[in-house]
Parts: structure tokens; sequence; C-alpha cells
């Protein structure tokens, strides 16, 4: 059961370029996140694994692009991604992990593509 005090999409958008997912909650709290974030930092078995061992580090996402989002029952939705990438499920809860955190997250991300001589671009 969701708890009836947790924070509450209000607003879930594609920009125009497709680069872009802006989601607002009903505490006022906004979050832009880039497709390149969101696609890394995928909840999926293929970027985080089944274990914290086997989680990838996904290098040459600079371009990537959101096709498509799809709701998936009331909790989250389903990132299609133009790399073809769509096996992740975001939940509200990990968008707003993701939006507070983003500093730790995308810092956690470039500090592995530099230690395994990986970059951001194709």
């Amino acid at each position: 059961m969701t708890d009836p005090a947790a924070p509450w999409p209000t607003e879930l958008r594609v920009s125009k370029d497709r680069k872009t997912l802006t989601i607002a909650y009903n505490t006022g709290e906004r979050h832009e996140l880039s497709a390149e974030y969101l696609r890394v930092c995928s909840p999926s078995a293929e970027v985080k694994g089944h274990a914290p061992s086997q989680k990838q580090t996904v290098p040459g996402k600079r371009e990537v692009e959101i096709i498509k989002v799809e709701p998936v029952g009331n909790y989250a939705v389903r990132i299609h991604f133009d790399d073809m990438h769509n096996s992740g499920i975001f939940s509200w809860t990990y968008f707003l992990d993701l939006g507070r955190d983003r500093g730790t997250h995308w810092g956690g991300y470039l500090g592995e593509l530099e230690a395994k001589g990986l970059s951001r671009d194709r």
C-alpha cells in the first residue's frame, strides 16, 4: 500500500528535444533529469545487476534520447530510450532519490567511467 504522506507526482514531461524528463511532485519539488543520467542509472538488471557486484558502468550515452514513457501500474514508469534500452522500471521513489541525490549518483558514475577508462561519448 502507498504511504498517503509520500510525495506523489503531479507532472511527468519529456522535453521537445527528448533529452530531459521533468517530474514534479505535490510537495512542490521538481526535478529535471537528463536522458543520459536516467539511462546510466536505470534500475534495470542490465545496469544494476542482481547483486552489487554485478553493477555495470554504461559508457557512451551522452546523446541518448527518451522515445517513450509508459505507466507501470500507478507506482512507476518504464522509459524507452533510443538505444533500445527499456527494461528499467522507475518508481516515483526512485525518481525522488535521483533528483535529491543527483550529485552523489552522477559523481559516482563519472568516477567509475574514469577508473575504467570509459567515456560518456560513443
